[in-house]
């Protein structure tokens, strides 16, 4: 049908078409059409009391064909929508252009957006399907982490940033690390992994692990560079907050192809001097990775949503004018921010899920830490020089624990027992061991969670217990030898009907048999046990039969030290099909490579 656009113009009519004499009330209607976000001029029009929506046959026609009438829109319908459409493919929006057009037509003409326009991210990853291959990744990839994969990748192609906020213990790691694969980085337009300095290692060991094919640096301490080409010897670059603060220089002197927050909680005050700093990096793509994008007020999930897609929800300004910490107001927001926050639940995936998942999470000593434990390890070998081994790895694993705590006789059988928290500052007892707990159980908390913590050393339970710091109620209380075996069952029975998140901290000699506490899904391995069935007895508290969902087992362990040989003998007694393998089989060769680890080798 060959018409004018313009309802003035129209002359000659079809056969069978009228002109309607009455102005229709204009609308802009945004939906999604497959995979495509798409903008229409329409008509609202009303009979029998019904509503109907009708498309005008382009944003320049002044009128719309309502079955055999042609209805007209105001005159001046195009200009006055120019300044909200202009320069836009509305064919194709983005989000950030649908919250664009929906700010600029407020005023000017009424607006509908469709539900589907505001898929949320766990909906649009089952319907990415899974990402079919993954070159050079050394690792296999459950079905929810292949889609949430293929999500990310075609999403950050049209709005170059996204949330990854994955419940603990899903695999968010290896997601990005996947990513990369994908696009791989170059050395001129490398990619900038930010954490804190307890997960510098974790990442250098995750990505050297399932993506050897990428080229890695770390940049801390003296291995830094003072100018930005430097930065540009590898194609990930691993730095901590902290630092790139302090050489926010060079960082932002060129693009990244990606820039990824790990604990983005870090980034969550607008205020603060490390938010401010990661916005001024230039960059094609943001992922901020965090398992609590909101853990206070609605300004957290401003803050990485505008650092994710700078100006997806206006101002800050803007937007606490707009909205409150009202729960209207945060489903209000949700909806506009659920496109862009992968966030999905171990319920969510459990079909795809093994019933425990065990990760091992690698730390690194501080250098003033590193040098007192090089001090302690040299001294002891050269006290004990014949039978010193067991002092030895006794001592340096109470080290690893918390270099505040001693012991009063590291020869007596029961040392273990004799263990207390000798003086020091506030300050001294946060520890990167202390602090990626700290993270562990927060999060767990933030969903509702319960957590079984094991330690050898029953004072590592109120140090990790003051340094918590968690807004909201939760349960905290411990069993170890020195609870009466009359109140242990009781205890357990407090912590599974507490209603709400807590935490049990439990020496595995005394908790680590005989006891069911399926409430936990969350186990944490703060210390390592140098007998490893004590540490798989530990882990079955919650882990065994009546456990209805998978269950998450951490060890926190730290490189070069003694801990990484009790890792490597839980690991490979797992692996062993035969239990009945002695576990003394490889105690001489232990003993001795763990006297051999130095983690100044590494600094």
């Amino acid at each position: 049908m060959d018409l004018d656009p313009d309802f003035r113009k129209i002359r000659d009519v079809p056969e069978g078409l009228r002109l309607s004499a009455r102005i229709q009330d204009p609308l802009l209607v945004i939906d999604r059409v497959s995979s495509r976000i798409t903008l229409r001029l329409c008509a609202k029009l009303m009979s029998g009391g019904q509503s109907r929506i009708v498309e005008a046959p382009s944003l320049g026609h002044n009128w719309v064909l309502d079955r055999s009438i042609i209805r007209p829109l105001p005159v001046d319908i195009s200009e006055v929508i120019e300044p909200v459409v202009c320069g836009l493919d509305v064919d194709g929006l983005t989000l950030p252009q649908v919250l664009r057009v929906q700010r600029a037509s407020m005023g000017i003409i009424s607006i509908e957006i469709r539900d589907p326009v505001f898929q949320t991210a766990n909906e649009g990853a089952k319907q990415s399907g899974e990402i079919a291959e993954i070159p050079n990744l050394k690792a296999t990839l459950y079905s929810y982490q292949k889609e949430g994969v293929s999500w990310m990748r075609k999403t950050l192609l049209h709005t170059s940033g996204v949330i990854l906020a994955d419940e603990m213990g899903l695999g968010k790691t290896i997601q990005v690390i996947s990513l990369f694969l994908l696009d791989p980085p170059r050395n001129d337009f490398p990619a900038l992994i930010v954490c804190p300095t307890t997960l510098i290692a974790n990442w250098h060991r995750e990505l050297g692990k399932f993506a050897p094919s990428l080229s890695i640096l770390i940049h801390r301490g003296s291995d830094r560079t003072g100018v930005y080409r430097g930065l540009m010897r590898a194609q990930v670059v691993i730095a901590t907050y902290d630092t790139v603060v302090n050489d926010i220089a060079i960082f932002s002197a060129f693009q990244w192809s990606f820039v990824v927050c790990d604990e983005a909680q870090a980034i969550k005050n607008p205020s603060s001097k490390r938010r401010q700093a990661l916005a001024a990096i230039p960059r094609a793509r943001s992922i901020p990775v965090t398992g609590t994008p909101v853990e206070n007020s609605l300004t957290d999930l401003w803050s990485l949503c505008d650092f994710a897609i700078p100006g997806l929800l206006g101002t800050q300004v803007e937007f606490e004018s707009a909205y409150s910490d009202q729960i209207s107001d945060a489903q209000a927001v949700s909806r506009i921010t659920n496109p862009i926050v992968l966030k999905r639940r171990v319920a969510d995936v459990a079909g795809d899920l093994p019933s425990r998942i065990d990760v091992d999470m690698p730390l690194e000593l501080s250098p003033h830490l590193a040098q007192q434990y090089e001090k302690i390890r040299t001294e002891t070998i050269a006290k004990y020089p014949t039978a010193g081994a067991l002092v030895a790895t006794g001592q340096l694993a109470l080290f690893c624990a918390h270099p505040l705590l001693q012991s009063e006789d590291f020869e007596s059988p029961d040392w273990e027992e004799r263990v207390s928290l000798i003086g020091g500052c506030s300050d001294d007892l946060v520890t990167p061991k202390i602090e990626q707990a700290v993270s562990l159980v927060r999060e767990a908390f933030s969903l509702g969670r319960k957590v079984l913590v094991f330690s050898n050393y029953n004072a590592c339970g109120p140090i990790l217990r003051e340094a918590i710091d968690y807004p909201a109620q939760f349960y905290w209380d411990a069993i170890n030898g020195s609870t009466p075996q009359r109140d242990r069952q009781a205890i357990v029975d407090e912590f599974s009907n507490y209603e709400g998140p807590g935490a049990l901290v439990l020496n595995p000699k005394a908790a680590g048999a005989g006891l069911n506490i399926t409430a936990a899904t969350v186990v944490i391995h703060f210390t390592q046990c140098w007998n490893p069935a004590l540490e798989m007895q530990a882990s079955a508290r919650a882990h065994r039969r009546g456990q209805t969902e998978p269950v998450t087992i951490y060890r926190l362990f730290y490189e070069n030290t003694v801990e990484e040989v009790m890792v490597a003998r839980s690991q490979w007694k797992r692996a062993l099909s035969d239990n009945s393998v002695p576990i003394s089989s490889r105690d001489g060769e232990d003993f001795a490579h763990a006297l051999s680890f130095s983690p100044i080798g590494k600094l």
